[in-house]
């Protein structure tokens, strides 16, 4: 089993007028884990590192643990409404992971105890856009599987949601800690997906998450759990042998599932993509990645106020929306496909 154990740790002062706080606090402190106080979980200084990789990788060994105070939730299109995130980073080693530039100097951890709080502005939204059913995303800014066994604020978020009848709930982890949450109320309000990816990217690419097995075990206890299972198979990435390693992928995925696991299934596929900034960060990060990033080999693609990305050239993105489609037919006909280029 693949946990997330931080090496240092602050905490905002209020945050230990929280139960999760107060608790938290005190089996980190039992542990003999250093802890320090920040003013901010926005204004952590003090994380060690000689060089700018070291000092990333020391962030991703450091638990910030604060109160959320900004209630206005982010739209999450095309995956969910909004945003309900309930902790912020993640302790993988992703290279491509788009967190990288999005969180930009500030990769530590942060979990936020005030879930009550949080949990009474989602009722807000739901109350709001009745009569509609208002869907949530737990992990657009992190990997809340990876602090679960730290906070229990997702098991939290996902038995309120079961009580809901307009409120349905998403997430994705790539780890396999799913104990804690195989006995909660969800009524199926709760799509539980898993990321996966060819063994190549795997082995190359995503140190520190669960392996491949170790996720296709955990998505058929979350099956036989009653939770409406999905796969992200992301970043889709072109290499030498792509088309018979992404093969592979869905032919063990077939095999080793559950029949359980197969009814109501999801697919979401997405490309690999990157932007100029993304590049920098990840070299500096990952100097010796071996993450093709190469422009001359994609085409750039305008988003919104004149910005954009580099993609798969058209062909290329072609063959390989093609190429999956297809196993996904021969082993999941019943799945439901979704694509985010």
């Amino acid at each position: 089993m693949t946990r997330f154990e931080p090496d240092l740790v602050f905490f905002e002062p209020k945050a230990l007028d929280y139960p999760v706080g107060d608790r938290l606090y005190r089996r980190l402190k039992d542990s003999g884990v250093p802890i320090k106080v920040t003013s901010s979980h926005n204004r952590v200084t003090g994380i060690p590192g000689d060089t700018p990789s070291q000092a990333y990788a020391n962030a991703k060994r450091t638990l910030v643990v604060g109160v959320k105070r900004t209630m206005k939730l982010d739209t999450s299109k095309p995956s969910a409404d909004f945003a309900l995130p309930v902790s912020t980073g993640c302790p993988g080693h992703c290279h491509y992971c788009y967190l990288q530039t999005t969180m930009g100097k500030k990769p530590y951890v942060r979990v936020y105890v005030n879930i009550d709080e949080i949990l009474d502005n989602a009722q807000t939204y739901i109350d709001e856009r009745a009569p509609e059913t208002t869907t949530f995303e737990a992990a657009c800014t992190s990997d809340p599987i990876a602090v679960e066994h730290l906070t229990g604020n997702l098991k939290r978020m996902i038995e309120f949601m079961g009580e809901q009848e307009l409120a349905q709930l998403r997430f994705v982890t790539k780890y396999d800690d799913v104990e804690q949450l195989l006995d909660a109320k969800h009524n199926g309000k709760t799509r539980f997906r898993f990321s996966i990816n060819s063994r190549y990217v795997i082995k190359n690419f995503e140190p520190g998450v669960a392996p491949f097995d170790s996720r296709i075990a955990a998505a058929g206890k979350v099956a036989q759990a009653g939770y409406p299972l999905g796969f992200i198979v992301a970043p889709l990435i072109i290499y030498e042998g792509w088309e018979a390693g992404y093969a592979e992928l869905f032919e063990r995925l077939s095999r080793e599932l559950i029949p359980e696991a197969k009814q109501n299934l999801t697919f979401e596929l997405i490309q690999h993509r990157f932007t100029a900034a993304a590049k920098r960060i990840i070299l500096q990060n990952y100097p010796a990645t071996k993450l093709e990033m190469d422009e001359e080999q994609r085409k750039y693609k305008y988003g919104k106020y004149g910005r954009g990305k580099w993609v798969y050239q058209g062909s290329d993105a072609d063959r390989l929306n093609l190429h999956l489609r297809g196993l996904i037919e021969e082993y999941f006909p019943q799945a439901k496909i979704e694509y985010f280029t």
